[in-house]
């Protein structure tokens, strides 16, 4: 019988050992399994993180890109317009000055050169010198000017009394032939119109006849090769 338990305690234990030894086989199995989910887990994460990071870098970069894009359309627009603006500035500046210029021009037209008197629209030159009616127009024309043209009692007042100390001046009237007689004219070529001053002016005749003003402001003729004083007159500007 002591025989027979101890077979049966052998027979027990290599049982017992039989049972344990499929429970630790699927306990190493499952360790290993176990030991391999966690890096494959942890590579499976890290592959999600650097895709978010690609995603998100993507995204920065297209973001930054977009922002880039749009300033520079802003400097684009902007170095137009300042450009358009540059453009104008220019043509007004031109303009500005073209304006100044006519103004200039117009302020300097009115001006009376030194020596010169100013009278309504026109500035008058006095000679101190006696000369021809040839030579005193030649004088005044080489001024800028010509003799005097008087077109009203004003003017021929002032003239008289522009030149009231010199006695007689030459005036810019002449006789001229008109094909079949002769006639008075300014130097302008209008034929003379008004004879508030001419009632000593005889009708104009053969001869070289030029007209005169005396201290009373009263017309006269006389031979042109006669010497004088005289007056010329220059045209300047009334207003701007």
């Amino acid at each position: 019988m002591e025989v027979e338990i101890l077979e049966d305690e052998e027979h027990h234990a290599d049982l017992r050992s039989q049972q344990a030894r499929p429970n630790t086989e699927q306990n190493g199995a499952a360790v290993k399994r176990r030991c391999f989910r966690a890096p494959a887990v942890t590579l499976g994460v890290m592959y999600l993180l650097m895709l978010a990071g690609i995603y998100i870098r993507y995204i920065s970069v297209t973001l930054e890109k977009d922002q880039l894009q749009n300033r520079y359309d802003k400097l684009s627009n902007n170095y137009t317009q300042h450009q358009e603006t540059a453009s104008d500035i220019t043509v007004n500046n031109s303009q500005l000055q073209a304006e100044l210029q006519k103004l200039k021009d117009k302020i300097e037209g009115m001006r009376c050169p030194d020596g010169w008197t100013r009278f309504g629209c026109s500035c008058y030159f006095r000679s101190n010198e006696k000369r021809t009616w040839s030579q005193s127009r030649t004088d005044c024309q080489n001024k800028g000017a010509d003799l005097v043209v008087i077109n009203n009692k004003d003017e021929n007042k002032f003239v008289s009394e522009l030149n009231n100390m010199y006695g007689e001046f030459w005036i810019g009237l002449k006789t001229e032939s008109t094909g079949s007689s002769y006639e008075w004219k300014w130097v302008d070529g209008s034929p003379l119109r008004e004879t508030f001053s001419a009632a000593g002016l005889p009708a104009a005749t053969w001869g070289r006849y030029a007209a005169f003003s005396n201290q009373q402001g009263q017309w006269r003729q006389s031979y042109d090769d006669f010497t004088k004083y005289y007056i010329c007159e220059k045209r300047v500007s009334c207003i701007l």
